[in-house]
């Protein structure tokens, strides 16, 4: 799996240091004796160790998100229909987490989401909880049954109808979204089999893109592929924050999905903690692999 990473830094762009680590040919006694040194490459774990200052971190990071202000939910918040389903989310999510927040409303669903991703030291980790979440929040026949019973014999009708019902239901959740129309693998247009997500309020309002990655694209594309039989393509946007949903639409492989390779948000909130706690430390592996930093999450 790509270094899926939470507050994941990397080289600035345009960095002059090599990926390259010169070893003698032979043993030290032979360099000694003045046999040439052999430059191979070496795996970017250690170039990190050897090359990631602070400062360097601190540098790839990226802009994200709108400028304008964030929008007033107050309106979707008071709906019945999406209070009964935030209400379920955070049972299930406290569920599988073991404590609840001390927050109320959509703030504790944000807060649970740092809590599990906090408890994990490795993204699929994160991944599979958020995919046992969301089956949980139906009964435990349904989502085979639904795969032999509409996804198999009615792709296309299932496409549609999960496409409907996510616009539906999933406001409180990303924001104002509609349904819209979406080009498939094979070049055709699949008419009413998109969600098109405006401004993603949970992506917005956690500020980080691992949780966008390990808490929200990939564990919802594999429940649809795997438990419901149905493939989806999640498409973020990191300017606007919006989000294409792609019923019928096979996700691409993660080493070319560009979602994966994002640097860290400049407003991810574990950003300045995880450098106060990196900085100062000594151990050069600490700073690789995350020591005590916050969030931090192996691939």
């Amino acid at each position: 799996m790509p270094n899926v990473l939470n507050c994941q830094h990397r080289p600035a762009a345009g960095s002059r240091h090599r990926n390259l680590r010169c070893s003698s040919s032979s043993s030290s006694s032979s360099s000694s004796r003045g046999q040439p040194l052999v430059c191979r490459p070496h795996n970017q774990q250690r170039l990190q160790q050897l090359r990631f200052s602070h400062s360097q971190a601190a540098a790839a990071t990226r802009q994200a998100g709108p400028a304008e202000p964030v929008p007033d939910y107050a309106a979707i918040d008071s709906q019945p229909l999406n209070q009964v389903v935030m209400a379920l989310f955070r049972r299930k999510m406290v569920a599988a987490i073991g404590s609840d927040s001390q927050l109320s409303g959509y703030e504790a669903i944000i807060d649970l989401t740092r809590r599990l991703n906090a408890s994990y030291s490795e993204a699929r980790q994160v991944q599979l909880t958020t995919r046992g979440i969301l089956n949980s929040l139906f009964p435990s026949w349904l989502p085979g049954a639904f795969k032999v019973m509409f996804s198999k014999p009615l792709p296309e009708f299932s496409c549609k109808l999960n496409a409907l019902a996510t616009a539906l239901t999933c406001q409180w959740l990303m924001g104002p979204c509609k349904v819209n129309d979406v080009e498939l693998d094979d070049g055709s247009v699949g008419e009413g089999m998109g969600v098109l997500v405006e401004r993603c309020r949970y992506l917005e309002q956690a500020g980080c893109a691992s949780i966008c990655i390990n808490s929200c694209k990939v564990p919802t594309q594999e429940f649809f592929e795997k438990d419901m039989g149905l493939p989806l393509t999640m498409t973020p946007n990191y300017e606007d924050f919006s989000c294409q949903f792609s019923f019928g639409k096979a996700p691409l492989p993660q080493q070319l999905d560009e979602a994966f390779s994002t640097p860290c948000f400049q407003q991810c909130p574990s950003r300045a903690a995880r450098y106060a706690d990196c900085s100062s430390s000594s151990s050069s592996s600490k700073q690789t692999d995350g020591g005590n930093c916050p969030n931090f999450l192996k691939p």
